[in-house]
């Protein structure tokens, strides 16, 4: 039994506090010989036999009951104390040696099975509170006293002994124990029996130990237990490990899937070191600024919303570069003209060069109008459509039509028919398509001549209409 529990103890621990009562059951042998008791006849004087003489003579000298012959109740009470009340039954068959005067054996003292009782409460202090590691091996010192009860005498008996628990598990213990009890009774009446009934009880039983309180029955005690109402781990004080992940869960910001501690407790599915919880691309790997997604064209987008995810262009354009369909290196976005090829200077719209502005005022020039009236006459239809050509070319060039009279007649009606004259050309060609923004008309009368007016030729070339570039 010995060997037996210490091969199935090794992993065993005394949970004595854990689990302060415990009942064991077992038999019990009585030993008197090794108590130097004599055996005792009329008119003869013996000497006292030795202690622990013959102590492990089991076949001659231990009185033994061949079934359940103990039993005790015992609680812990803390720091390595424990007390417990035993009772104990026998029948005694033999006595010690009948003894010489000199002190030799003569034989066995054979009696006739007398009646052994036993009431006992013991004190017993476990040394495995000295020491850490083997916890399964329980030894422990005794001091005893009770009453007991031999061939119907009784007598009150005191001692102490030696003990050890061999824990199997945290409740089951193979108990061996050997105790001296000193009968107080120095003689009995019956002559034929014996006096001072000194004697050593030896016990062996199996031990059930109980008490504890394990709420999740985790294996770990309330008291003990973090977490006392969820089964858990030993390794964590009682708290559980949903996933397994040797994280526990109330440390775990996944609790139910494994991952690991860089990531407290959460995986990487993607390995791109952002954990999953705050990753929105899981199983593709990605950058972390942009929360695990990828950005294969690195421009600060994600591939997910990127309109071109394989070439680099701005937020503001879906991630895509910017267009410039003209081909005049000014972006779409910034090309008032974007569909005319223009100038980097110009806003991406064409200039309007030194040659145009020479063929706008060609054509102003022949534009006729009716004598002393503003009304265009029909025949300036074709180059006013030259004109009007030229003007949506040059979509942000913004210009003046500007009205110019002879010297002929009163100032104040040259200024009225010339500014008459200019909005009469402006009007026309906002009427064909030239935005009205971009044109001004003004009259400047007879002010602004370029010939003289005392010849006709001179008169004609200063009636004139011209279509200037706003600079």
């Amino acid at each position: 039994l010995v060997a037996f529990a210490l091969v199935l103890g090794v992993n065993a621990n005394a949970q004595t506090e854990d689990n302060p009562w415990s009942v064991t059951i077992g038999a019990n042998a009585v030993d008197f010989a090794s108590a130097g008791n004599n055996y005792v006849k009329t008119n003869e004087l013996q000497n006292d036999a030795p202690v622990f003489n013959e102590f492990f003579n089991v076949e001659d000298q231990w009185n033994i009951v061949p079934s359940i012959s103990s039993l005790s109740v015992a609680r812990y009470m803390g720091d390595g104390v424990s007390l417990d009340v035993s009772a104990s039954y026998n029948k005694i068959t033999q006595f010690g040696n009948k003894y010489a005067a000199n002190g030799v054996p003569l034989q066995a003292n054979d009696v006739n099975d007398e009646t052994y009782v036993g009431l006992d409460l013991g004190v017993n202090y476990h040394l495995n509170t000295l020491y850490n590691g083997m916890q399964w091996l329980d030894p422990y010192v005794r001091v005893n006293g009770g009453m007991n009860w031999i061939a119907g005498y009784n007598s009150m008996v005191a001692g102490g002994g030696l003990g050890v628990n061999f824990w199997f598990s945290d409740n089951i213990a193979l108990k061996v124990q050997s105790v001296y009890k000193n009968n107080f009774q120095e003689e009995l009446e019956n002559p034929v029996m014996f006096q001072q009934p000194n004697y050593f009880q030896h016990t062996a039983g199996l031990t059930f130990a109980f008490g504890g309180k394990d709420t999740d029955g985790d294996g770990i005690f309330d008291k003990n237990d973090a977490c006392p109402e969820v089964a858990g781990l030993e390794a964590f004080n009682g708290c559980p490990d949903t996933d397994g992940d040797g994280i526990e869960d109330a440390k775990d910001a996944c609790p139910e899937v494994a991952g690991v501690a860089e990531y407290n407790g959460c995986a990487d599915t993607d390995g791109d070191g952002v954990a999953d919880p705050n990753d929105n691309c899981v199983d593709v790997p990605g950058l972390k600024e942009l929360n695990g997604c990828p950005d294969t064209d690195k421009d600060g987008i994600t591939d997910a919303k990127d309109g071109c995810p394989k070439q680099a262009g701005p937020a503001a354009n879906n991630g895509c570069p910017w267009a410039d369909k003209d081909g005049d290196s000014v972006l779409d976005k910034d090309d008032q003209c974007p569909d005319v090829k223009g100038t980097v200077a110009n806003n991406g719209c064409p200039e309007v060069t030194k040659e145009v502005q020479k063929m706008l005022n060609d054509y102003a020039k022949t534009i006729l109008f009716d004598t002393g009236k503003a009304s265009i006459k029909q025949q300036s239809a074709t180059v006013l459509g030259d004109i009007v050509a030229i003007l949506k070319q040059y979509t942000n060039a913004k210009f003046t039509i500007d009205g110019h009279t002879d010297s002929v007649g009163s100032a104040t009606l040259n200024q009225k028919l010339s500014s008459n004259r200019a909005n009469s050309v402006m009007n026309y060609l906002t009427s064909h398509g030239v935005d009205a923004s971009r044109l001004t008309a003004r009259g400047y009368g007879e002010d602004r001549p370029i010939d003289t007016n005392k010849t006709r030729a001179g008169r004609a070339n200063n009636r004139r209409v011209e279509v200037n570039l706003v600079k």
